[in-house]
């Protein structure tokens, strides 16, 4: 690997799965966490940024700054709260109801402030800036019409959402990320943003074990023993509704790494829309609109290495949580 690190934000909803896509960045040599924008989705916003205050300094990169973004939905006049399900899924903290030390450091900055600086710092630079939004899509929506030149700065996005071929996971159309906020989504695929979809078609191959977890308790540290804690309370959910998984999807790991790595990905070129009435609200699917155009927008993943991104994922983050 030569020359600099790639420079990396992530749009964190901050859940379990979340919270297992920041150990992976951190304990991925090849980039640079610059910052974490905190969105609404497993949690509240606030919520999600005091998580990952806290989850920061348990690893100890207390350093990463944590910025705030939306709190709702574009179309949203009250602030989000996690239905049941949602809080069933993660706790009620969001963190498998484990007790994570501290609150925010401090007031959160503006993240489509922090967004539009790196941008800017990007394009002066010629460098591309990854950015990986692992929750709606709300805080890039907004930000498509308030930062000048984020799509060359950007890039692909690569996106934790949807689902192409397979049923949905909050209704039979719908995937959660995509579901909270239709509009942004559907605003972020057809906005003219270069981008990459990995959803449930591949992150239900992509399956973590309480085998797994054992192994970070072995570390002996307060990071490995709240991470297996914490995996095997998400864990233990899926046991009850994905029996047949045998062990935790990695939804938001899944889409870090294939920003860092698309080869562990096999993707269909297209151009997607969203559904946002109807039964199907929510629904990714391909737009007939543009389904005739020579250039396709997105990359939808279909297939995965599964077996290399697992090696991968138990590497990077026994890096980060030891």
């Amino acid at each position: 690997m030569s020359g600099a690190r790639r420079r990396l934000i992530l749009d964190l909803d901050t859940g379990i799965d979340d919270a297992l896509a920041l150990a992976y960045a951190l304990g991925s040599p090849e980039v640079e966490l610059v910052g974490v924008i905190c969105s609404y989705g497993n949690v509240t916003m606030r919520t999600a940024v005091r998580n990952t205050c806290a989850l920061l300094d348990l690893l100890e990169r207390p350093e990463v700054p944590v910025l705030a973004g939306a709190d709702r939905a574009l179309a949203a006049t009250e602030a989000f709260a996690p239905p049941a399900g949602v809080v069933r899924i993660h706790g009620e903290n969001g963190l498998g109801d484990q007790r994570v030390g501290g609150l925010c450091r401090c007031a959160p900055g503006d993240g489509l402030a922090f967004l539009r600086a790196e941008a800017q710092q990007a394009a002066e630079k010629n460098e591309e800036l990854l950015y990986v939004p692992t929750g709606p899509l709300t805080n890039l929506a907004l930000a498509l019409g308030a930062v000048p030149g984020l799509s060359s700065a950007l890039g692909r996005v690569t996106f934790m959402g949807g689902a192409l071929a397979v049923p949905g996971n909050v209704s039979p159309c719908a995937e959660a990320n995509i579901a909270n906020d239709p509009a942004a989504a559907d605003a972020v695929l057809r906005g003219g943003l270069r981008t990459r979809m990995v959803g449930l078609d591949v992150t239900h191959q992509a399956v973590l074990t309480r085998e797994d977890t054992a192994a970070w308790r072995e570390l002996g540290t307060p990071a490995g023993r709240l991470f297996a804690d914490m995996t095997d309370y998400y864990i233990a959910i899926y046991e009850k509704n994905n029996p047949h998984l045998g062990g935790c999807a990695l939804h938001d790991p899944l889409a870090v790494a294939v920003a860092l790595d698309p080869s562990l990905v096999g993707c269909l070129s297209a151009n997607l829309r969203v559904d946002l009435e109807g039964a199907t609200r929510g629904r990714t699917v391909c737009d007939p609109e543009r389904l005739r155009d020579a250039e396709k927008s997105c990359e939808a993943a279909l297939t995965v290495d599964a077996p290399r991104f697992l090696d991968e994922f138990r590497a990077r983050v026994t890096r980060a949580l030891a």
